[in-house]
């Protein structure tokens, strides 16, 4: 079963901090997005064209304790000393019709399908019980939305359009055979890396002040 790519979302330690990065490197001020009261994280949104988004994403101050870990690693220690360092892009997330087909097609763990919410928008969402960053980010979260159109077609057109999702890992075999079991293979460019190298994810975006490239580099500065 095919999957598309469904948005981007770069992790920020304050929301404050994720929206100047994105105006420092995209040079749009993007917009308000809402919470997610399960996940106890909030957002800011915009369309990157061809029903794919971007997501601004940070812990919540105000939300209440959690009985499970956040998502997209935001309990873990060392991706929030990352992103206490700078906002970067964290992960992706791939559009399935059918999530839980697409869950039982690989021997990787994509977590569990649960049903999500922000507003009247819902979604099932593939979540580990611990929260973690798949393969640190490496790896697609999985995404069924509960909507007759696309989502991203209600959000803000600011010029911006993902022109490549880039993978660099030196195991490139390795990451299109997982991949293709959840259908995701046509979603990303693969680029080898040399052995050891460490792994990271590239989008390059089209925006109103020309082309522009966002890294989970740490120590990128694009």
């Amino acid at each position: 079963m095919k999957a598309s790519l469904d948005h981007i979302v770069i992790g920020a330690a304050s929301l404050d901090q994720g929206v100047a990065y994105v105006k420092e490197h995209l040079g749009v001020a993007i917009p308000k997005g809402g919470e997610h009261a399960a996940m106890g994280t909030h957002n800011h949104l915009m369309q990157l064209g061809n029903n794919v988004f971007l997501e601004v994403l940070a812990v919540n101050p105000d939300a209440p304790a959690l009985s499970r870990p956040r998502w997209y690693g935001f309990a873990d220690p060392f991706v929030r000393r990352q992103l206490a360092r700078r906002p970067q892009l964290l992960t992706w997330v791939v559009n399935t019709p059918d999530i839980a087909h697409t869950l039982a097609q690989s021997a990787f763990s994509f977590g569990e399908a649960m049903l999500m919410s922000r507003g009247d928008l819902h979604w099932y969402f593939g979540v580990p019980d611990d929260g973690r960053l798949l393969a640190g980010g490496i790896l697609p979260y999985i995404i069924q939305w509960q909507t007759d159109t696309h989502p991203s077609g209600r959000l803000r057109d600011l010029g911006c359009t993902l022109k490549q999702l880039e993978i660099h890992h030196p195991q490139p075999d390795w990451l299109a055979s997982i991949l293709s079991a959840v259908g995701a293979a046509g979603c990303v460019a693969l680029k080898p890396l040399e052995a050891n190298a460490t792994p990271f994810l590239a989008a390059h975006i089209e925006t109103p002040i020309g082309l522009k490239t966002l890294s989970s580099h740490i120590d990128d500065t694009v």
